[in-house]
């Protein structure tokens, strides 16, 4: 088979278009991370975000009927829910890994709870449209870039338009400035006026919307129904995107579609006869995880104050 032939085969259409859905979720929720580790402000909770967006969206779209009420749902809780660890993280200066850890813990208890308490514990499961893509014409059939690009629904646009406004916040706006200030040193950001808690604040809130986003994508495009636990360990996995793409939004867009391309490709593998038990290769996107974190950890270029309580100068704290 030439090149040509393979490219457009519908066999690695639908591979590359399933690595762009899968990409999504995580690469919002490490997005998200980037501006609050990029403010100094680890965010653990990414997971947790995801999971009360997955959950808030669903059931949102669900009593409504509107897709677009439970996408602005899943947003608003996911801000909710980096505010709530800001509280704590920020104002109260607790460790950020306990804390995100808990908020997890939280999320994965609370959304069990309250899903059987609206639902109830029947084996019937309710589902919502989920949303579909849109229909692009021949742009759809553009060897390579068409199934990466032109095969998705609204979400999947409004995520990749979100990474370039990433960028342009980040390294071209005041705002960005001032996050990447309060990263490095927040209190020579201080003393040239720039309020600290308030930029960490917005920082985690965007960062708690966009996961919530991501959770949402889960719930209203991926599948159209909320599971327990369905994050399954996707917002853990965002903290190794920012790693590998070195807390930069077009390095995360190239490393979710890295972690997106393994998931989909372990789903196939499936599928053939391979002989390997499936239960291997559902590793595999978690596998690369902990490659990643061994292998880029130590050189990741981390903000120096990334993860260290910030205490008001006059208090005689730093």
């Amino acid at each position: 088979m030439n090149t040509l032939a393979f490219l457009a085969d519908p066999a690695f259409a639908g591979f590359l278009a399933a690595s762009m859905r899968l990409a999504i979720p995580i690469m919002l929720a490490a997005l998200g991370g980037l501006f609050s580790e990029r403010s100094g402000v680890l965010n653990i909770g990414l997971e947790g975000a995801m999971l009360i967006g997955a959950f808030v969206g669903f059931v949102a779209a669900y009593l409504s009927g509107s897709l677009a009420l439970g996408v602005m749902a899943a947003v608003i809780a996911g801000m909710a829910f980096g505010v709530i660890l800001g509280l704590y993280t920020i104002t109260l200066g607790a460790n950020q890994v306990v804390v995100g850890i808990a908020m997890n813990l939280l999320a994965l208890g609370v959304t069990a709870f309250f899903y059987r308490l609206i639902f109830g514990s029947g084996t019937q499961s309710p589902r919502v449209d989920a949303f579909t893509p849109l229909d692009l014409g021949l742009l759809a059939d553009i060897p390579l870039i068409g199934p990466l690009l032109f095969r998705q629904d609204i979400l999947a646009y409004i995520a990749l338009a979100l990474i370039l406004a990433a960028w342009f916040v980040i390294a071209k706006t005041r705002f960005g400035l001032n996050i990447r200030a309060v990263g490095e040193h927040p209190e020579a950001a201080e003393t040239l006026g720039v309020d600290v808690f308030h930029i960490r604040y917005a920082a985690i809130a965007i960062s708690g919307s966009l996961a919530g986003l991501g959770g949402a994508f889960l719930s209203l495009s991926a599948t159209g129904i909320f599971i327990d636990n369905m994050t399954a360990g996707r917002g853990y996995i965002a903290l190794a995107i920012l790693i590998l793409g070195r807390r930069h939004p077009f390095g995360v867009l190239l490393a979710a579609l890295l972690f997106g391309a393994a998931d989909a490709l372990q789903l196939r593998a499936q599928l053939l006869p391979t002989g390997v038990p499936f239960q291997f290769l559902l590793m595999l996107p978690y596998v690369l995880t902990i490659i990643v974190l061994a292998g880029f950890v130590g050189r990741d270029g981390a903000p120096a104050a990334l993860g260290v309580p910030f205490r008001h100068s006059r208090s005689g704290e730093t």
